[in-house]
């Protein structure tokens, strides 16, 4: 499982329906989280990248320091399901993605992830639509990016 971080001023996800964009996440200050999920991850995991997302303090005290989470803020989460980020561009020039889930499986897992995260904090989560084409547009704050995995 991996999960990118991203400390923005504002974000949002926006899909096509019906013909028309359709803005279906939105946040001002908070973090984005672009999230991807490899074979054989499971419930096991989501702790950690919970637990990592709303308490890592990446966020500026008076002083200018990292020393407030999103969770201190009150921020937003806006958590997007993102299957490139299981892709393997090691070998050659296109990236393999053989040890990306499959999506049913991945989409029960994302799922799971949202509602776990939902019980766990007060603060505003918004989604992307999983498994849509998404125009994701953010403005990073920093810029402040980190990558969790395990």
């Amino acid at each position: 499982m991996k999960t990118v971080l991203q400390r923005v001023s504002h974000a949002r996800v926006v899909v096509e329906t019906n013909g028309a964009p359709e803005t279906t996440g939105e946040i001002q200050a908070g973090v984005l989280v672009l999230v991807g999920f490899d074979k054989g991850d499971d419930e096991s995991k989501l702790a950690y990248h919970l637990k990592k997302m709303t308490t890592l303090r990446i966020f500026p005290d008076e002083e200018g320091k990292m020393n407030r989470s999103v969770t201190d803020i009150k921020g937003g989460l806006l958590i997007v399901s993102q299957f490139t980020l299981a892709g393997d561009c090691k070998k050659g020039t296109r990236p393999s993605f053989d040890k990306t889930m499959p999506p049913r499986e991945a989409e029960a897992l994302y799922n799971t992830f949202i509602r776990q995260l939902k019980a766990l904090t007060t603060l505003t989560v918004q989604t992307g639509q999983f498994g849509a084409m998404m125009q994701v547009s953010l403005t990073n704050d920093g810029p402040v990016t980190f990558i969790l995995e395990n």
